[in-house]
């Protein structure tokens, strides 16, 4: 009789948030990013390439990118 004591009602919904949690994990892997997600690493991704083309050498030759 040295158990823990546990309140029924906190594990079972313990039990129904991990549940959800991992449903919701497998959405996510299997629906992708989503619109907020995409819209906010396309931002960054814009943001980025700015930074990046506002040190560029004025002189410099264009590269091909592939």
């Amino acid at each position: 009789m040295t158990d823990k004591i546990v309140n029924l009602t906190r594990a079972r919904n313990a039990r129904v948030r991990d549940d959800k949690r991992r449903a919701a994990d497998a959405n996510a892997v299997r629906h992708g990013l989503s619109k907020a997600a995409r819209a906010a690493a396309a931002r960054e991704a814009e943001a980025s390439a700015r930074h990046l083309d506002g040190h560029r050498l004025p002189d410099a030759p264009e590269r091909d990118e592939t």
